[in-house]
């Protein structure tokens, strides 16, 4: 079923990344109304997104719970949840502290659970839930063994929670981008990025992912941003 974003109630996790704010762009130039959901002001503000700012952590339920509130009361209505937030760490499993281990689990799986869990009373029929998994919960690279669990169990909650929905009409949409240019590996939480190929465009993986939303697409694998797409 496709879907017209023009005059949908969105909350976007994640709008002052790189990608994110690109996604955001996207969705607003499709006419959707933006809740910028982000911890830091200063990067939400420098994106110069149309849109009403959140700044919160996606790990904290309360600060979920505002942005959600934030789309009902001045939207009047959540129409969409998009997340695309989250973080690295390289190093193999051994070698990774416990503190480390408890960030990536927070950040990249239960955070997004925990969005996911604020909008679900409020979703309109016809709605969609759409998170940003990765390519490495199709094929999990060593030296990323927690990195990678943490996605493929993000994939893995996307898909079941997709057929608790499918009655209520609400979609679930499971991203996995391949390696993207966003700054995100050298802003690791821990460890060292190996040598990567050069990743795709933040604003072409960006298109890509409005487009699948737009088109009612229930996932996109890494294989759907294109032939030239690398691992990571």
């Amino acid at each position: 079923m496709k879907r017209d974003l023009e005059g949908a109630s969105l909350v976007l996790a994640g709008a002052g990344g790189a990608l994110g704010s690109a996604i955001g762009a996207r969705l607003a130039k499709a006419g959707a109304r933006l809740v910028l959901f982000g911890r830091d002001p200063s990067r939400l503000a420098a994106t110069c997104l149309p849109g009403l700012p959140v700044v919160g952590d996606l790990r904290d339920p309360g600060a979920c719970a505002s942005a959600v509130e934030t789309a009902l009361s001045n939207y009047g209505r959540l129409d969409g949840v998009i997340n695309a937030a989250g973080v690295v760490a390289f190093g193999n499993a051994e070698t990774l502290t416990d503190e480390v281990i408890d960030e990536l689990l927070i950040a990249n799986l239960v955070g997004p659970i925990r969005l996911v869990r604020a909008a679900l009373p409020h979703l309109e029929p016809g709605g969609f839930i759409a998170n940003l998994s990765a390519i490495v919960a199709e094929r999990p690279m060593a030296g990323m063994a927690f990195y990678s669990a943490t996605k493929a169990a993000l994939t893995a909650f996307d898909r079941a929670l997709a057929r608790e929905l499918r009655r209520r009409r609400v979609d679930v949409i499971d991203i996995r981008p391949p390696h993207t240019e966003t700054g995100l590996a050298s802003r690791p939480i821990a460890g060292t990025a190996p040598r990567l190929p050069e990743g795709l465009a933040p604003d072409a993986v960006a298109e890509k992912i409005v487009e699948s939303i737009e088109a009612g697409a229930s996932e996109v694998a890494s294989d759907d941003f294109g032939s030239n797409a690398n691992q990571l």
